[in-house]
């Protein structure tokens, strides 16, 4: 019922329309005068309205019947609805009653809702602030395409509202009872009290398992036997807990190893292919040169559980320390405890694999102690076990008198309880962070593990130990680029959490003057992450764009450091979706050409962010561009942000770009241990692991991932004082965000199950009309498959049924009961 049909007398009308306006004022109450009210309103369709008046075609519609408005038809109903929503903006703005007008939207909703124009429904409820009555409306059939695009409206919608739509998809799925999504949703909110009722209204096994997995992945950590999830059958709840401490996340990463055939150990030199450059590489015993082999070999054989370089199964004596020692003794003092540390690296979640740190901890060296305690957290990341080793190890050496020990341990700690909201280790730390006496790096690192460990938590007590610190440390502590790390860990608690950060970004303004604009720049960067916020990207922008003199009195007072923070800021405020990446990306851009050298400097590092493990032309030919600046510090950055670009995606074009600058650098030791790091990242696990805090089709970003890649970021702000000075171990807090970028298919019993897939890039099909495709190229392999950044796939048989409309990471499938075998018939 198109215009089309609109009867021809009506056509007719048009040109008499003031004429039937005028013969409705004259005409007496009635059943006519009623249905003249209707044609009008009808007519009025096509007329220009007053500006500050109720449109005609709404005033005569509220004047008229009000019998059932469809059948007047589609366009009608649609361009009603177009004019309550801006005339309940004039009402509201006037103080005007809106009652008549919510009569009207209860007609339209439905109408909307039963005829596939579920975003029309949507936007108008959300036009009269009114979209918790959706729910009502949505069935069975009509649910999908509602929920998706309240998803994809939650990423434009200003605060609270983006809330509100994420909460009102949350209720409409558990209505539904769809569980896997309304986790999904869940998680999204972060609100602990909607994943635990998920959780528990979930009773569906298969279903339950796969929430678990969800879970696990997010790095969502509960106590199942005695917390708020507690109920259900014992031995039904331990199979659940298995799942939730990802303790057979290693067992999981070596099968889909051996399935690809990359089981064999590599060595730095396959990496840095020297053959292939064109003879200018050194080949000198140099410590800064080992330190980066160390690196190199920790990030492509993470999670292998053995090595070329560190492994001793080869030796006959492998009880023997000295046996795998003699790589870790080519390394200069600190450099062993990166050395040490990387064997943590190579046993990633391999909790069983501890005691073959343990024998490090006796060492009476004592970088060689904070390394193994180093590398005992950074195998625990992600990974719970019953008895918590990490802790028993890690909280003797804690208070020892040894700096570097101590800083190994507060690391260790940081990751190994990363995201868990731990009370054991909050008692430990603060006591760290609240003494005076200790020195600031420490203070830095306690700090920053309490942020870790509480991300986007808002825990009280953690607040209130970092902000005395903060208050009682001197100004020149503060600016120490260790010092700086106590902002970040403040800012970690506020992770995602927009408007809680309010108050403490008062109390930063009471911080010393140097540091004060520093600390507030640090907690809003942390609090609007991922929010796609544009006014505070454009208060982000705006702090870019102050060209500050250096003769002059603010740049005293303030410095400039703060605006690289601000750079960071617009990229971790636009990822969450594609369009604020995009933007973000070009707005780099002019950051680039007009920007002071403290912007400039940050502008690799967010480049980094927007894209990680994502090897994008247009990123990296701008960072490729980077690595050949004149300052100094810009090329540094871009050197390791390509690397983190291009993490786990063993991108032939990057590594080919990196081996080049291997050999344009071959003077420069700095540069050159930035450049060969950049190609361990690149060979990631080689090529199975991913630094990507986005999962679930980008639905869900980790709040532990990301905190360790803005750690590693935030250390690099400052090159020459953290990664190329003492303290590089600080770029192991990027194992905080490794995870395997797998899809593995698992049937009932939670056994591996090959099936056949379609991997393609994925589509945006959002309020699209009927059943569009959802990907495209795509082809087809049997799982365990590998799933780049912005791919999806979907099942390739129907003989199974997923338990998730998302296949990424674990997948429970469910034979297909109304599956037929189509058997070819012999011929006779």
């Amino acid at each position: 019922s198109m215009c089309g049909s609109v009867p021809k007398p009506l056509k007719f009308l048009r040109p008499h329309y003031n004429t039937v306006k005028e013969a409705y004022g004259k005409m007496s109450a009635g059943q006519n005068r009623t249905f003249l009210a209707d044609i009008i309103s009808l007519l009025a369709m096509t007329m220009a309205s007053a500006e500050n008046e109720t449109p005609d075609s709404l005033k005569y519609r509220l004047l008229g019947s009000s019998d059932e408005i469809s059948s007047w038809g589609h366009e009608y109903v649609r361009n009603l609805a177009g004019e309550i929503g801006s005339e309940f903006q004039r009402r509201q703005g006037i103080g005007g009653d809106v009652t008549e007008l919510l009569t009207l939207v209860r007609q339209i909703v439905p109408f909307h809702m039963k005829n596939n124009a579920e975003p029309e429904g949507v936007d108008l409820l959300l036009e009269v602030d009114s979209l918790h009555e959706l729910s009502e409306h949505v069935d069975k059939n009509n649910y999908a395409r509602t929920c998706n695009y309240l998803l994809g409206c939650s990423n434009y919608l200003p605060e609270p509202e983006d809330m509100q739509a994420l909460e009102v998809a949350h209720e409409i799925y558990m209505k539904v009872g769809k569980y896997c999504d309304a986790m999904r949703v869940a998680l999204r909110c972060g609100a602990d009290e909607k994943i635990q009722t998920t959780f528990n209204a979930c009773t569906d096994k298969l279903e339950k398992r796969q929430v678990t997995y969800m879970m696990a992945r997010q790095g969502v950590f509960y106590d199942l036997e005695d917390g708020p999830c507690a109920d259900g059958a014992a031995e039904d709840l331990s199979a659940l807990q298995e799942i939730l401490s990802n303790t057979k996340l290693s067992e999981s990463y070596l099968a889909l190893a051996r399935d690809l055939d990359v089981m064999e150990a590599k060595s730095p030199e396959d990496i840095y292919k020297s053959h292939l450059v064109e003879g200018r590489a050194p080949s000198v015993d140099s410590a800064r040169h080992n330190l980066a082999t160390t690196f190199v070999n920790a990030f492509v054989n993470a999670g292998y559980g053995h090595d070329k370089l560190l492994d001793n199964r080869n030796n006959t004596n492998s009880d023997d320390p000295s046996s795998s020692v003699n790589w870790i003794y080519k390394n200069k003092d600190h450099g062993k405890m990166s050395a040490v540390a990387s064997l943590g690296c190579n046993l990633l979640w391999d909790v069983d694999a501890l005691p073959q740190v343990d024998k490090y901890l006796y060492s009476p060296d004592h970088y060689i102690v904070a390394g193994g305690l180093l590398a005992v957290g950074i195998m625990n990341t992600g990974v719970h076990s019953e008895c918590d080793p990490a802790f028993a190890v890690l909280y003797d050496y804690v208070n020892k008198e040894n700096s570097s020990v101590r800083i190994g341990a507060i690391q260790g700690l940081g990751l190994a309880y990363i995201g868990t909201a731990n009370e054991e280790t909050a008692e430990v730390l603060t006591s760290i962070v609240t003494d005076d006496s200790v020195g600031v790096d420490i203070m830095g690192f306690a700090a920053l593990s309490l942020g870790l460990i509480f991300v986007g938590t808002c825990n009280a007590e953690c607040i209130q130990a970092i902000s005395q610190a903060l208050m009682t440390r001197s100004e020149t502590e503060l600016e120490q680029p260790l010092g700086k790390l106590a902002f970040l860990g403040l800012g970690l608690l506020f992770l995602g959490k927009q408007a809680a950060a309010d108050g403490a970004i008062e109390i930063a303004k009471t911080f010393p003057p140097k540091v004060s604009k520093y600390c507030q720049l640090v907690l809003e960067v942390c609090a609007y992450t991922g929010s796609g916020n544009v006014l505070k990207i454009q208060s982000f922008l705006a702090t870019c764009g102050e060209h500050i003199d250096k003769e002059s009195e603010q740049y005293k007072n303030e410095g400039d450091a703060y605006q690289g923070i601000a750079v960071l800021g617009i990229a971790l405020c636009g990822m969450a979706e594609e369009l604020g990446h995009d933007m973000s990306i070009r707005s780099m851009e002019h950051l680039l050409q007009y920007g002071e050298p403290s912007i400039r400097r940050a502008v690799p590092l967010a480049l980094a962010i927007l894209s990680m493990s994502n090897p994008d032309m247009t990123v990296t030919d701008t960072l490729g561009r980077l690595s050949h600046d004149t300052d100094e510090e810009v090329a540094m950055g871009a050197v390791l942000a390509l690397g983190l670009v291009g993490a786990g995606s063993n991108n032939a074009r990057l590594a080919s770009q990196l081996r080049q600058l291997s050999s344009y650098y071959y003077k420069e030791p700095s540069l050159l241990f930035l450049v060969r790091t950049a190609q361990g990242l690149t060979h990631l696990g080689k090529g199975l692991l991913t630094l990507n805090p986005y999962h679930m089709d980008r639905g869900l970003c980790s709040p532990s991932a990301l905190a360790g890649i803005l750690a590693t970021v935030f250390c690099c702000m400052d090159m020459k004082a953290t990664v190329l000075s003492k303290y590089h171990h600080v770029l192991y807090y990027l194992v905080a965000s490794m995870q395997p970028r797998m899809l593995m298919t698992l049937d009932e019993e939670g056994r591996q199950l090959p099936v056949s897939v379609r991997v393609g890039q994925a589509v945006d099909v959002v309020g699209q009309a009927g059943r569009p495709k959802t990907i495209t190229g795509f082809q087809t392999h049997t799982t365990p498959v590998l799933l780049g950044v912005g791919d999806r796939a979907e099942l390739a048989t129907e003989k199974y049924l997923a338990v998730t409309p998302i296949l990424e990471g674990y997948v429970i499938l469910k034979p297909n009961p109304d599956y037929v075998e189509v058997k070819e018939v012999d011929k006779q």
